[in-house]
């Protein structure tokens, strides 16, 4: 909710600062776009049991918020590339018959995301974008939690990476000739299998996590 309204407050601030905006802040080919923004990452996840040691059992993603930065080079008036580059931190969590266990692991989350955009309003000092791409998600420093080493003995973690598509809308709001609010929400599509490895003693789960990722930030026209 705090997150919520904080991208309403911004919006607003935003929209009252184009009133004394010069009609000279518009975007067009060949623009570089460099955005710097706050974001939430909200997994979607839902899994497969860990098997064949944990019938029953379920693994969960908890959210994690990170600063974003991205570039986007204007193609044309209305169409932009953009590429985003972001890290984030999250907790892999038991649930169903290993829920008592709470954090099983954790894992750094490197998802490079690359979108083509259509600026709808490029001459405006309101613009809102829309846009799709691909996404390649590399897991890394994945690590076994305290409880779940007590419980089942050492354990290496493992996150496989995954590769995927995005769905993006977004809005631009002029504050100045060159710089602008951006509010920004991102579907990516992130597949992965976990695999914990005890010993002799191998078990898996195929885990979606398809966040949802909000975002707000500044951005400068160079």
């Amino acid at each position: 909710m705090r997150f919520t309204l904080a991208l309403g407050a911004a919006l607003t601030t935003a929209v009252a600062g184009t009133i004394a905006i010069p009609a000279s802040a518009q975007i067009q080919q060949g623009d570089v776009l460099v955005r710097a923004r706050a974001i939430m990452v909200a997994p979607n996840e839902r899994s497969d049991a860990v098997t064949p040691g944990f019938p029953g059992s379920k693994l969960g993603v908890d959210d994690s918020f990170a600063p974003e930065v991205d570039f986007t080079y204007m193609l044309t008036d209305h169409l932009g590339t953009e590429l985003i580059l972001a890290t984030t931190k999250h907790s892999v969590i038991g649930r169903g018959t290993i829920a008592a266990l709470d954090k099983v692991a954790s894992t750094w989350v490197l998802p490079p995301t690359l979108t083509l955009q259509y600026h709808f309003l490029p001459k405006g000092h309101v613009r809102p974008y829309l846009g799709a791409g691909v996404n390649y998600t590399i897991f890394y420093s994945d690590k076994a939690s305290d409880s779940l080493v007590k419980a089942i003995g050492p354990t290496d973690v493992h996150l496989n990476d995954s590769f995927g598509y995005a769905l993006q809308a977004g809005i631009d709001v002029d504050i100045s000739k060159r710089v602008f609010v951006n509010l920004d929400v991102k579907y990516i599509d992130i597949d992965t299998t976990a695999r914990l490895d005890t010993g002799a003693a191998v078990n898996r789960s195929r885990v979606h996590i398809d966040p949802i990722v909000a975002g707000v930030g500044i951005g400068i026209r160079l």
